[in-house]
């Protein structure tokens, strides 16, 4: 199969997402020429603001192969990724992405990005969104206790 045919799976999925209520994004995961996994916008149909059309198919490649680890994967996705879902991709270890709408094709309709991009890269002191770090000192057990543990599987 060709690339063009997992893009227009995906792209298909987004616009039958739409049919459903839900958003228009759609993404496909492929390794070895085979689809491993599907998914689409899920974010209003689910309550869930997570379920983004990337994330829903790395967490369903995932699950089918049985490992975090998708390398060897190709991601074909209707539109570019948001910040989330790029860093979900990386995450997951996916060699390749593919995709059809960019992300200013995705702010003529609503979908603007534009502003996390923006606020990714500015100190947490600076965000919008307020942050203040509270018990670091405690909270580096967890962090201790992994160094620590033989049986941790490094990601």
């Amino acid at each position: 199969m060709t690339v063009e045919v997992f893009m227009r799976r995906a792209i298909a999925l987004s616009c039958e997402q739409v049919e459903a209520g839900g958003g228009p994004f759609g993404a496909v995961i492929v390794r070895n020429g085979e689809i491993i996994a599907e998914g689409a916008n899920e974010v209003t149909l689910a309550n869930d603001p997570t379920a983004h059309a990337e994330v829903v198919a790395i967490r369903r490649a995932a699950q089918a192969l049985g490992t975090f680890d998708l390398s060897g994967c190709t991601l074909f996705t209707s539109c570019e990724p948001c910040p989330m879902c790029l860093g979900a991709t990386y995450w997951a270890r996916i060699d390749q992405l593919f995709y059809g709408n960019d992300r200013r094709d995705a702010a003529g309709i609503g979908f603007d990005d534009e502003f996390i991009y923006r606020e990714v890269v500015l100190p947490p002191v600076a965000r919008s969104l307020k942050m203040t770090r509270l018990l670091p000192d405690e909270a580096q057990a967890a962090f201790d206790a992994w160094c620590k543990s033989p049986d941790k599987v490094s990601y």
